[in-house]
């Protein structure tokens, strides 16, 4: 029997989502084990696991437990998606930088949003190690919590051999240009690589046909086009980012801290605190018809992690994008820092691809990216306040918008706002 481990199963919509993925698939017996520290959330996504199994028609075994070690015990596959500090947390993120004057979009990648969730993470993280090690140590772990090249990077410092970061972002900007471009997804083939949230589209195209001759096209032909970051980006720079505009706008210094690129460019200052709110509301509404015996939307989401369990149980050879230590795969950014590349899965795991080069404006702006994140694992590491402030400091968008003193004095009020979530060597001031 499969054993498959859901780490923060309390984010119950995006469970559903992956359970109605996985109980499509044929993958014998399978063991679904829920664990979340929120008894509420948790028993709702017990519930909701075994409507959707009665929907799919599938028998899984399915348990909850509010011990993580119990959970895991024996697991073949672990999907974490823990979210520390959740909704009230992620405020404070946006709140006290705004405060500052800094202007945030998402704030769960990059900048100083993305530090300090790193930074939250981090100690479960480091539990979430130590447990695997000790009762499941051949176990995939397949990470979706972000930031993602921070928590993975973390990870490996820790010894895990078995741990992959997905992310759906290449996938979903590679439909959104095949339909921009009026091609079907099924008849394009392209290969994408670089870091999370700020990948590159290095060949996009339709047998012999460059796809990207089409784009241009599009873009001269929609002058809207002009007004989004990703389109003013890949028109400086020659290739596609595979991240969303609200997302790119914040990994670089020349968007959020001008209010005309904000207006220009129509950024979301803040949207991800609409997103908190929508995602509570979806719980609530899914608790709330749970209790009443009401019908779920089970809706597929082509998430990856089903896809990689699927392929490692019956061996089924499959391509995925997935975000893994830097082993000279793409040999003009840092060794050993993580990045998104293609990789084959089948019945021998996950087995990243070498890209090689990335055109050099390309790895330029992922290695101003990833000294942030460098800085971030060293903080934990070497339990290192200083290297907080560091981080913050080389962090590009944060820069362009504060001078060094005030990147201090934020960084002071934010790790005290977050108290005991840091690692307690983390909690002073440098």
């Amino acid at each position: 029997m499969t054993k498959i481990v859901f780490i923060g199963a309390g984010s119950v919509v995006f469970t559903q989502g992956l359970l109605a993925d996985l109980f499509s698939l044929d993958l014998g017996p399978v063991h679904i084990a829920l664990h979340d520290i929120d008894p509420e959330r948790l028993e709702t996504a017990a519930a909701a696991a075994a409507y959707i199994a009665t929907e799919r028609g599938v028998t899984p075994r399915i348990t909850s437990h509010l011990d993580r070690r119990a959970a895991l015990d024996s697991a073949d596959f672990v999907i974490n998606m823990v979210q520390v500090g959740m909704g009230e947390a992620t405020r404070l993120d946006f709140e006290i930088p705004a405060r500052y004057g800094i202007r945030q979009t998402i704030g769960d990648t990059l900048g100083v949003g993305g530090v300090f969730r790193a930074l939250r993470t981090f100690p479960v993280l480091r539990g979430l190690a130590e447990d695997i090690a000790a009762v499941c140590p051949d176990a995939w772990l397949l990470n979706y919590t972000n930031p993602m090249v921070m928590n993975v990077w973390y990870l490996a410092t820790l010894g895990l051999r078995k741990v992959v970061g997905l992310c759906h972002s290449i996938y979903w900007t590679m439909n959104g240009l095949a339909e921009l471009v009026g091609v079907p997804y099924d008849d394009i083939t392209y290969l994408a690589a670089g870091v999370n949230h700020q990948a590159w589209v290095l060949r996009f195209e339709r047998g012999p046909e460059n796809l990207y001759d089409r784009l241009d096209a599009v873009i001269d032909r929609d002058a809207e086009l002009l007004r989004r970051v990703r389109v003013d980006m890949y028109r400086r720079l020659g290739f596609y980012p595979t991240e969303t505009s609200e997302h790119s706008s914040e990994y670089v210094p020349w968007y959020l801290s001008h209010a005309s690129e904000v207006e220009r460019l129509r950024l979301p200052v803040g949207e991800y605190l609409r997103i908190v709110e929508e995602n509570v509301a979806s719980y609530e509404l899914t608790r709330k018809a749970l209790k009443a015996g009401e019908p779920l939307p089970v809706e597929g989401t082509m998430e990856y992690a089903p896809q990689v369990i699927h392929s490692i149980v019956t061996g089924t050879p499959r391509t995925i994008y997935g975000n893994v230590p830097n082993t000279g795969l793409i040999t003009n950014l840092q060794a050993g820092a993580v990045v998104e590349v293609p990789c084959l899965v089948d019945g021998s795991g996950v087995q990243p691809t070498v890209v090689g080069a990335l055109p050099t404006q390309c790895a330029a702006l992922n290695r101003s990216y990833l000294n942030v994140a460098e800085l971030v694992v060293k903080a934990a590491v070497d339990e290192d306040p200083l290297a907080i402030r560091q981080a913050v400091m080389v962090d590009p968008a944060t820069a362009a918008a504060l001078p060094v003193e005030r990147i201090w004095d934020l960084c002071d009020e934010l790790v005290i706002a977050h108290g005991n979530y840091l690692a307690p060597a983390l909690r002073s001031s440098s």
